[in-house]
């Protein structure tokens, strides 16, 4: 499970959070899904991340998707504060909005404003008309193991197996999420018989993001991923695919505008929400 964001500043209530990836049925579709609750309204930085996140915050914001980004962005005051978050692949962003990765890239847009196209009736996407009642029904469940479940159960109602003309694409930004995929663009369009030039033209028209920029987000939060573990140490991170310590380093201040121990120790100050 990606980590979304994090504070700016060290406070003194931590960022509650809850997570549980998606079951194998929904993987095409969802990575996980997860409960959070902010005790301060603070800035907050959020990470770098290769999947879009529908959030659905409790406290009367409206629902929101945030989009994949290579680099960390800040925010004076956090927009969300109690609520669950959802990841998307490019194929769930897909089928629940009707619209592809790329129109959130580097973006955050109200998920009413995504759901509705100008130039056809009606909203668009699986969840155009059940955004409401997925929120309302989230809302009224009085436990986040209840609420788990019953986006389970929602999820693999809506969400059925079917092909479209990006399979190919959402196929390899999959394999790139794996530690053991293919080492180079090269590597994966071989792998999927076609040429690189398809495989970096079809990233650019679906996720938004160069194969090589999506391999890197990858790597970097496999890294956090490590961290989160209470029993982690800093340099556990370097087996994520850094050459090295210096190698780490550098990418976390390139990302995040942090080191990896300052990282770390945001990253290891998460309680877990009780479900």
């Amino acid at each position: 499970m990606a980590i979304h964001s994090l504070p700016v500043r060290p406070g003194a209530e931590p960022y509650e959070m809850s997570a549980r990836p998606a079951p194998p049925r929904l993987r095409p579709y969802v990575l996980g899904w997860a409960g959070f609750r902010i005790g301060t309204v603070e800035p907050s930085r959020t990470l770098p991340l290769n999947a879009a996140t529908l959030i659905i915050d409790f406290t009367g914001v409206v629902p929101i998707v945030t989009g994949p980004r290579a680099s960390a962005t800040f925010s004076p005051r956090t927009p969300w504060r109690h609520g669950m978050a959802v990841g998307l692949t490019p194929a769930g962003m897909a089928a629940l909005t009707g619209a592809p990765l790329r129109e959130v890239t580097g973006t955050t847009v109200r998920l009413e404003d995504l759901l509705v196209r100008r130039d056809l009736p009606g909203p668009r996407g699986l969840l155009g008309p059940r955004a409401e009642e997925l929120s309302g029904r989230l809302l009224a469940r009085a436990s986040w193991a209840e609420r788990f479940g019953l986006l389970e159960e929602l999820l693999t109602r809506w969400l059925r197996p079917a092909h479209g003309p990006d399979d190919l694409i959402t196929h390899a930004w999959t394999r790139l999420q794996d530690p053991a995929g293919p080492p180079t663009v090269a590597a994966l369009a071989a792998e999927l018989g076609i040429s690189r030039r398809y495989v970096e033209l079809g990233f650019g028209r679906v996720v938004g993001l160069t194969p090589k920029t999506v391999a890197r987000i990858a790597r970097f939060q496999r890294a956090l991923d490590t961290w989160r573990r209470p029993s982690a140490r800093l340099d556990d991170a370097v087996a994520c695919g850094y050459a090295d310590q210096s190698h780490l380093a550098r990418e976390a201040r390139a990302m995040t505008r942090m080191t990896p121990k300052r990282l770390f120790a945001f990253v290891q100050d998460t309680d877990r929400l009780s479900v």
